[in-house]
C-alpha cells in the first residue's frame, strides 16, 4: 500500500495549532485546493513538503480545538469525490516520517503492538504517481479504477493501452485485484513534453501531475505512462503469506513491480538494515529513471500485518519515510536564447550555480516564451529551481516580493537570433522561418557525428572553413568535395585531403538507419531510426509510407507519424541529392531486403533475437563487446533482431555481459535471468553475418529457452 501525497498521516506533535478558527478553516481550504489540483493532474499550489507541514498544522488545530472541524477536512475526506468502481477494499492512506528517529518510533510501536520484535520488513520505493487498482479475471483485465476517495473511484479501463508493464493477459489464468501507481519516467515525461507542445498545449507541470491527468484525459494523441504493482488481493495463500512473496508472484505473472524496478525491493531483518536500505535508496533517487518521494517499509508477514491491524486511517504495519522536497533558489543572471539545430528556438536561464538533487545546476529550461512570460520570470530575479523527474533542471517561478527595483520584464527575440530569420510563432515551441537552413553547422556537425555518418577526420573547424569558403551547404555538398579543392584549404595537405575524400565516401554504404539518424528527424533517435530503417527497408518505402503504416512502427503513434512525415516532406530534397551521390539508402536487415525464404519463415534462424511467433526478445548489453562500442553493440541486438534495452527487469530475455560491467549484471544474477558472455555475443553476431545460422543457434542454446509470447488479446 503506497502513500497518496494529497492525504498523508503526519505525526503533528511538533506542529502548532491555528491561533483562530478563521485561520485553520483558511488552511482547510489551501489543503482541498491543492489535493483538487494534485488528483486532477494539474500543477499543484503546494510541493510534498508545504502539503504535509499544512495538514500536520490542521491535525494539530483539530486535536487542540476540536469543534473547529470542518467536515471537508482533509483528515475526515480522502482523496476527491469517488466514482462508479467500489474498491473491494478501502485503498487507504498511510502514515509518513521524516527522519531516522522517526522510522525508529514507527518501528517500536509496531513492536508494541506485536508484543515482539518484528521481522522482516520489506523496503521498496514510493512512487510518485496515482494510485489505481487493476482487476483481472481468469487472467485477463477487466477493469482499472482510480483511488477516489478510498472506497470508490473512475473507471479508467479505455486508456489500459497506455500503460507499459500492465498486461492484457496474465501468464496463468488466475482472478485476483492488483493495485499499484501509474506513473511517468523520465523519458517519457519528456517525451510527453514535445507532445503537448506540437499540439500548441502547454508543456506537464511534473510527471506526476501528467500521468494523472494523461489517465484521464481522452486525446488524440497517446502520451505513454508505467505501471509498478505494490499490493494484491485474491492471491492462493502459498503466494499471499508475506508481501515480498505476493510482489515475486505478480511479477512472474507478468506485471511490472517495485521489485523489478531499478529501485528493487529489499527485505530486511532488522530496522538498522531499514535504515541503511532507506538511506542507500535515497543516494540513487536521481540514477533510476523515474520519481520517487520516499520509501516504504512494511512489515512484510502477512501474519504480522492482520496482528498490527489499522487505525482509522493508516495501516499500523507500514509507514512512508518521505524525502524532503529538493527545490533551491539562486539568482537568475540572464536569459539566453538557444537555436537547435532544427530551427527551435527556446529560452534558457542561466543562473548563479546551485545544488539540487546532488548536481551542480548552472542553467535551467524555461519551456517556451509563452510560459516564461506567464510565470513573470525576469533576469535579477531569486528564483526557484528544481529538477523535473529528478533529471532536468527547470525553473518553477520567481520570488517577487524579492525582486529588484531596476528588474525589466523579459522581451521574446522579433527575429531569430542565429540567422535574423523571421519567426514562426503559430505553436508553442517557436521556431526560425528557415527550419533547418538555419542550423547549417549544427546539422552538418550532426550528420558527421560518431552516432550517425561517422565521417572521420572532419571536425568542426573543417566545416567552418567548407561553410565560409560557400563549397558546401548541407550534407550531400560532402560527397562532391574533391582532393584539389580540399588541398587548397588552410592547413590541409594532399595527404590530408585525399584521407579525408576517402573517408567521407567510405560513408556512402553506411545503413540507412545511419543516414536517418543523421537527417536528424525530429522526435525520432539513434534507436527508433534503427527501428524505422528495419520496419521498411528501403528510404523509397519510408517516403511513401501513409500514416497508417507509420503506426505500425513500435513507439510510434499518430502525432509522432504526423510530425515525422512532415519533417521527411522537409528533408526530401537533401534525400534525393544524398542518393543521387550513391549514399545507400537500403537497411541490409530490412524487410526489402530479406529473401523470400526468410520472409516465408521468420524464424529465430533467420533472426536469432526473435522468438518463434516472430516478437523480438528484449536483450540488455552490459559492458564492452569485444570489436563494438556501446551503440554498437545495442545497433548488433536490433540487428539480430530484438529489442535492445538499457534497464534490467524481470521481463528481459537476457543479458550480454563483458569487462566492466555493473549493477545491471549483478540485478540479472539476482533476478535468475539468463546471461550470455560478451565474448559469445561477437560470436553470435558474426555468425549471423556470415549466414551460418546453426553455429548462432547452437550458442542461443545454452543460455536461452525460446517460449512463445503471451497472448496480450484483450
Amino acid at each position: 500500500m503506497q502513500n497518496d501525497p494529497a492525504a498523508p498521516v503526519v505525526d503533528p506533535a511538533h506542529a502548532r495549532p491555528h491561533p483562530t478558527a478563521g485561520e485553520y478553516r483558511s488552511a482547510v481550504e489551501q489543503a482541498r485546493r491543492a489535493a483538487a489540483a494534485y488528483y486532477a493532474g494539474e500543477q499543484t499550489p503546494l510541493d510534498d513538503a508545504d502539503y504535509d507541514a499544512l495538514y500536520a498544522r490542521i491535525v494539530a488545530s483539530e486535536r487542540e480545538h476540536p469543534q473547529w472541524r470542518a467536515a471537508d477536512s482533509p483528515t475526515a475526506v480522502v482523496g476527491t469525490p469517488g466514482g462508479d468502481v467500489e474498491h473491494s477494499t478501502p485503498m487507504l492512506s498511510i502514515g509518513n516520517v521524516f527522519d531516522r528517529e522517526g522510522l525508529h518510533d514507527w518501528a517500536a510501536k509496531l513492536d508494541k503492538a506485536l508484543g515482539r520484535p518484528a521481522t522482516p520488513y520489506t523496503v521498496e520505493p514510493k512512487i510518485d504517481g496515482l494510485a489505481i487498482a487493476v482487476r483481472y479475471a481468469e487472467g485477463r483485465l477487466v477493469q482499472i479504477a482510480t483511488r477516489g476517495d478510498g472506497y470508490t473511484g473512475e473507471d479508467v479501463t479505455s486508456q489500459a493501452r497506455l500503460i507499459a508493464g500492465l498486461p492484457a493477459r496474465l501468464s496463468a489464468p488466475v482472478t485476483i485485484e492488483v493495485r499499484g501507481e501509474v506513473y511517468m519516467t523520465d523519458a517519457d515525461f519528456a517525451k510527453g513534453c514535445d507532445l503537448r507542445l506540437a499540439h500548441g498545449e502547454p508543456v506537464f507541470a511534473n510527471p506526476r501531475s501528467a500521468a494523472a491527468g494523461s489517465l484521464r484525459a481522452q486525446r488524440v494523441y497517446d502520451v505513454p505512462l508505467s505501471f509498478m504493482a505494490y499490493a494484491a488481493h485474491g492471491l492462493p495463500d502459498e503466494h499471499a503469506h508475506s508481501h515480498s512473496a505476493a510482489i515475486e508472484h505478480l511479477g512472474a505473472l507478468g506485471v511490472a513491480t517495485t521489485a523489478s524496478s531499478s529501485a528493487g525491493l529489499t527485505v530486511c531483518t532488522d530496522i538498522e538494515q531499514v535504515t541503511a536500505a532507506v538511506a542507500a535508496l535515497g543516494a540513487r533517487r536521481g540514477e533510476l529513471g523515474f520519481g520517487i518521494d520516499g520509501v516504504v517499509v512494511k512489515a512484510d508477514l502477512t501474519e504480522d500485518q492482520a496482528q498490527a491491524g489499522y487505525s482509522t486511517r493508516a495501516p499500523r504495519w507500514g509507514i512512508a519515510y518521505k524525502f524532503p522536497a529538493d527545490i533551491r533558489t539562486t539568482k537568475l543572471l540572464r536569459i539566453d536564447v538557444q537555436v537547435g539545430r532544427t530551427g527551435v528556438i527556446t529560452p534558457v536561464a542561466v543562473l548563479e550555480p546551485v545544488q539540487v538533487g546532488g548536481v551542480v545546476v548552472t542553467s535551467a529550461t524555461l519551456h517556451n516564451f509563452t510560459d516564461l512570460q506567464r510565470r513573470d520570470v525576469r533576469a535579477g530575479d531569486t528564483v526557484h529551481v528544481r529538477r523535473a523527474g529528478d533529471v532536468i533542471p527547470e525553473i518553477t517561478g520567481a520570488v517577487h516580493d524579492a525582486r529588484p527595483a531596476d528588474a525589466e520584464p523579459y522581451t521574446p527575440p522579433v527575429s531569430c537570433p542565429r540567422c535574423g530569420g523571421d519567426i514562426d510563432r503559430s505553436n508553442l515551441r517557436w521556431r526560425c522561418g528557415r527550419g533547418r537552413a538555419c542550423g547549417e553547422k549544427a546539422t552538418l556537425l550532426y550528420y558527421t557525428s560518431r552516432d550517425a555518418m561517422d565521417i572521420e577526420g572532419l571536425g568542426e573547424k573543417i566545416l567552418d572553413a567548407l561553410l565560409a569558403a560557400g563549397h558546401i551547404t548541407d550534407a550531400a555538398d560532402l560527397y562532391g568535395l574533391d582532393v584539389p579543392t580540399l588541398a587548397a584549404m588552410d592547413r590541409l595537405g594532399t595527404v590530408s585531403a585525399t584521407n579525408l575524400v576517402s573517408s567521407i565516401a567510405a560513408t556512402k554504404a553506411r545503413p540507412l538507419s545511419r543516414v536517418l539518424t543523421g537527417l536528424g528527424i525530429r522526435m525520432t533517435g539513434r534507436t527508433l531510426s534503427r527501428r524505422i530503417a528495419r520496419h521498411f527497408g528501403t528510404m523509397d518505402a519510408i517516403l511513401a509510407a501513409t500514416p497508417a503504416e507509420w503506426e505500425q512502427v513500435d513507439g510510434i503513434g499518430s502525432e509522432r507519424a504526423a510530425v515525422i512525415i512532415a519533417e521527411l516532406a522537409e528533408v526530401a530534397p537533401l534525400i534525393a541529392k544524398l542518393a543521387a551521390h550513391g549514399v545507400n539508402m537500403t537497411e541490409p536487415t530490412g524487410r526489402a531486403t530479406a529473401t523470400a525464404a526468410e520472409a516465408d519463415t521468420a524464424t529465430d534462424a533467420v533472426l536469432p533475437l526473435r522468438r518463434p511467433d516472430g516478437t523480438p526478445m528484449t536483450v540488455v548489453v552490459t559492458g564492452s563487446v569485444p570489436g563494438l562500442t556501446r551503440n554498437q553493440g545495442n545497433e548488433a541486438v536490433e540487428e539480430l533482431g530484438g529489442k535492445s534495452s538499457g534497464s534490467v527487469s524481470a521481463r528481459t530475455d537476457f543479458v550480454v555481459v563483458g569487462d566492466g560491467a555493473g549493477s545491471k549484471a549483478t540485478k540479472a544474477a539476482d533476478l535468475g535471468l539468463p546471461i550470455l558472455d560478451a565474448d559469445k555475443f561477437a560470436q553470435l553476431l558474426t555468425a549471423h553475418r556470415t549466414g551460418d545460422h546453426d553455429a548462432a543457434s547452437a550458442i542461443l542454446d545454452t543460455v536461452v529457452r525460446f517460449t512463445p509470447a503471451d497472448d496480450l488479446a484483450p
